[in-house]
């Protein structure tokens, strides 16, 4: 059986996406609830084949890009250049330490990029050595003169779009840009057109007419459009939790740390917002309850932070393939003020769940000092949850 070959990937993402309109860069937008370099760098991060994401960023972006992929594998980022040639030029020099024996090469602004095609990929240079994705042209193209005339209509179906990640032999593909620098050339395209121009035979494989590339306005309008329409099984949870007070100096809501007079009786920290928000969640998902995830009775979850409750009952929904849309929490106390703390809690709810503030809503109110709360034994708390999946039968 051959040897499996190491496998590298680049995610070239310095660029400043000027053509997609104001906004910043492109790639650090959102997209179906997700910024675009979080969606195109977690396939390779996540692919079995590949033992190394190294990103190319701008400087400049660099708290940008740490808080789109914090919780990704992946290389320390390469700096990148004055143009894509020299971005991808950077990234095979970060890798080449970690010799490689095949290296993908993809564009931060494909957000798309599926885990058939990086198979694919790799597949296609371990046989050829370059290959880039490539699908069908399927309109007639026209050949326009400098006077805008036509000059010659192609034969379509020798035509193709090329894509990417484009894959190649690793030390192929660093020498021929090593080659381009020295010689001064810094006008490809893509690293195929490099590749052509050293002398290496560019094979094709199936792309995927979904990995489109995002680079005008128009393109973030279709695609948000295509997405919610995929998502179309929109689904509600709700959930409720309550702790006592006990002895302590603070108790924790929704994610954050309030002084008070007592704490909370619990097995983890007690947080009820958040608890709350975890049964809605997996309410919405008919996927049990915390307790059926997180069982009181096992010693690992012994003061255990509730955010981790939070992020893993998101972590299901986007393991279904959908996005959580909206969260919704009503806390019942008489002490302490939850009003001092909204937003903090807000953003911390929005910060575990990877949402935006404005999905996040934090209540509060009392019982009129009529019952346990009333008498100040304890806090409760309500939540509902807005999810949105994709519909099956």
């Amino acid at each position: 059986m051959p040897t499996p070959k190491r496998t590298a990937a680049i995610i070239v993402a310095a660029g400043r996406g000027l053509r997609a309109g104001s906004g910043g860069p492109k790639q650090y937008r959102s997209i179906g609830g997700q910024t675009v370099i979080s969606r195109a760098m977690a396939p390779f991060c996540r692919h079995p084949q590949i033992f190394a994401v190294q990103p190319v960023v701008n400087p400049d972006d660099a708290a940008m890009f740490n808080g789109a992929v914090r919780d990704m594998r992946y290389q320390p980022p390469a700096t990148g250049g004055a143009t894509r040639q020299a971005s991808v030029r950077a990234g095979l020099q970060a890798l080449a330490d970690q010799s490689p024996d095949i290296v993908l090469i993809h564009d931060a602004a494909r957000p798309f990029v599926t885990a058939d095609v990086i198979s694919r990929a790799i597949d296609a240079a371990e046989i050829t050595g370059a290959a880039v994705p490539a699908i069908p042209v399927t309109d007639t193209i026209k050949l326009i003169g400098e006077r805008g005339h036509v000059e010659a209509t192609p034969d379509r179906a020798r035509l193709r779009i090329a894509q990417t990640p484009q894959s190649f032999r690793f030390d192929a593909i660093l020498e021929a840009h090593r080659r381009a620098a020295r010689e001064g050339r810094d006008d490809f395209t893509d690293d195929a057109a490099l590749a052509e121009w050293a002398g290496l035979t560019v094979a094709t494989f199936e792309g995927d007419p979904a990995n489109m590339k995002l680079t005008t306005p128009q393109d973030f309008v279709r695609e948000e459009a295509r997405l919610g329409a995929m998502l179309g099984d929109v689904r509600t949870g709700g959930g409720y939790d309550v702790h006592a007070f006990g002895d302590g100096d603070h108790v924790m809501i929704c994610g954050i740390r309030v002084p008070h007079t007592r704490g909370f009786l619990a097995h983890s920290d007690g947080d009820v917002g958040l608890h709350a928000l975890v049964d809605a969640i997996l309410g919405a998902l008919a996927d049990g309850d915390i307790g059926s995830h997180f069982p009181p009775s096992d010693p690992q979850w012994k003061g255990a932070a509730s955010d981790r409750f939070l992020k893993y009952a998101v972590e299901r929904v986007a393991a279904r393939g959908g996005r959580v849309a909206h969260l919704d929490v009503t806390l019942i106390c008489e002490r302490p003020k939850v009003g001092p703390h909204r937003d903090a809690m807000r953003a911390r709810i929005a910060e575990i769940a990877g949402i935006d503030l404005s999905r996040v809503a934090v209540k509060a109110t009392t019982s009129e000092r009529l019952g346990f709360t009333g008498r100040e034994e304890g806090i409760a708390a309500m939540a509902s949850a807005t999810i949105r999946l994709p519909w099956s039968d």
